[in-house]
């Protein structure tokens, strides 16, 4: 019963909690049991708060039984990446020298969820300060695969995708500044959302600005859907934090997710530049191109854009470089040694070279545009390839060289504000997931979810179970 109670998606458990027939304790108590399985092994979660997750469980069992519920995720367990603030945990980014010290308010997007009664089962984990695309970490270790715990969970937002993938939980709260959601749900086999900047406001501030988005992970696109409509309103007095933040009434993309989709113009790029899909990933992929033209009409395009990685790594090296100012020697030595690489290049960067680099970004976001003038939205593999050894920062290239700038497919989305979504496409005869990107214009973010869940709902990808 466990297995099936964790199995459960955010979507479905109101009505039963409802009916009467589960209650919020039930399915808490077994995601905490899945938890005690499996988190020694595969390292997802680095603080879970069983006696609050139980007494809140308990709390919203009342409601549902007084026909009370106090929001739309009342008793749904959730996570949050340890990016950001839980009334009362720690916020520790994965670095030793973080603080211990227990917040005294919730971030933006964690005070919805509270209003909307999910409960907070834990946090899950990221490199230190986010800033690789696999998940380890000096202060939490190395994060691991359920698929195959030899391999990387992807990242930054690692523990979230391995939570959902897991059961862990029912919704995953993370964050993407580069692919930083959808790498790991692809790695994973579990779907995600980086919404266009502004949807969901953010807090404590990102040093990547509008690079940055939060963004759900779950099992469905319904359900990442379904937890964007919360993390995605204002308080209660409109209020928000971020000056990016956008003026939304009431989000809505739950609602629309079934609505029926014109035929679509659908531009799909299996490759970026240079970059080609390994071969067991251009199997699974192509695969799906029967199901993209039940959709609509498929061209296949190429993206030609020969300095996305060089602007990226640009701003990401300048940000390290920010985040690190100060850093004692002593401190160095307790600092993830990529994170500090990184910032010693961003050190070295002139002025006049980032600023080219952010005149660049514009050019980057309007080849994007210009495609999608053409196109409703844009389908690409998420990565080339499939996850690679855990404990390594990158995988090795076809010359058995270590492969640096080996995720150019989520970049785009970044650097031109787009919405876009990962699904699980399939396995590999290796029994590893591929994901499958849907991206479409600045603000179309219903329109990815719809799609997405068209695809996802013909692919029919068999989750991971224990």
């Amino acid at each position: 019963m466990q297995g099936d109670l964790c199995s459960l998606t955010a979507s479905a458990l109101p009505s039963l909690y409802a009916a009467g027939t589960l209650s919020p304790l039930d399915v808490t108590v077994a995601v905490l049991d899945r938890i005690r399985d499996h988190n020694p092994q595969l390292n997802a979660l680095c603080l879970v708060d069983e006696k609050s997750a139980i007494a809140a469980a308990k709390a919203s069992d009342k409601r549902w039984r007084a026909g009370k519920p106090q929001g739309a995720l009342d008793g749904v367990p959730v996570t949050v990446k340890d990016w950001f603030h839980v009334k009362g945990w720690p916020t520790r980014f994965g670095s030793r020298l973080s603080s211990d010290a227990a917040q005294k308010t919730d971030s933006p997007a964690v005070a919805r969820l509270r209003e909307a009664g999910a409960i907070f089962i834990g946090k899950t984990t990221l490199p230190e300060y986010g800033h690789k695309g696999v998940t380890d970490s000096p202060l939490y270790g190395i994060t691991r695969n359920p698929w195959d715990d030899r391999k990387t969970s992807g990242g930054s937002s690692g523990g979230g995708a391995v939570a959902a993938a897991c059961g862990m939980g029912a919704l995953h709260m993370g964050s993407d500044a580069g692919g930083s959601v959808r790498i790991p749900a692809s790695f994973c086999g579990v779907a995600a959302f980086k919404p266009s900047p502004g949807i969901v406001p953010s807090f404590p501030p990102s040093l990547f600005s509008t690079l940055s988005a939060i963004g759900p992970i779950a099992r469905t696109i319904r359900d990442c859907a379904l937890m964007l409509d919360v993390i995605a309103a204002p308080d209660a007095k409109g209020r928000t934090p971020d000056w990016h933040a956008l003026p939304l009434e009431k989000p809505f993309f739950a609602d629309l997710i079934d609505a029926p989709l014109p035929r679509l113009k659908i531009a799909f790029a299996p490759q970026i530049n240079d970059v080609k899909m390994n071969r067991d990933v251009a199997l699974v992929v192509n695969a799906q191109l029967a199901h993209l033209r039940k959709l609509g009409r498929v061209d296949i395009v190429h993206l030609d854009v020969p300095d996305i990685i060089d602007v990226f790594n640009k701003h990401w090296m300048a940000v390290a470089s920010h985040m690190l100012a100060g850093y004692t020697p002593a401190q160095k030595k307790k600092t993830d040694p990529r994170l500090v690489h990184w910032a010693a290049r961003g050190g070295k960067l002139p002025l006049q070279d980032y600023l080219a680099a952010e005149r660049a970004r514009m050019d980057i976001g309007a080849y994007f545009k210009s495609i999608l003038d053409d196109y409703d939205i844009l389908v690409t593999p998420t990565t080339a390839m499939t996850a690679f050894d855990a404990g390594c920062n990158m995988p090795k290239d076809a010359k058995g060289k270590p492969w640096e700038d080996w995720t150019p497919f989520t970049y785009g989305a970044n650097l031109a504000r787009l919405p876009a979504a990962s699904i699980p496409a399939g396995l590999t005869a290796a029994g590893l997931p591929v994901g499958l990107q849907i991206m479409a214009g600045y603000l179309k973010d219903a329109l990815v979810l719809q799609a997405a869940h068209a695809l996802e709902q013909k692919i029919a990808f068999e989750p991971w179970s224990s």
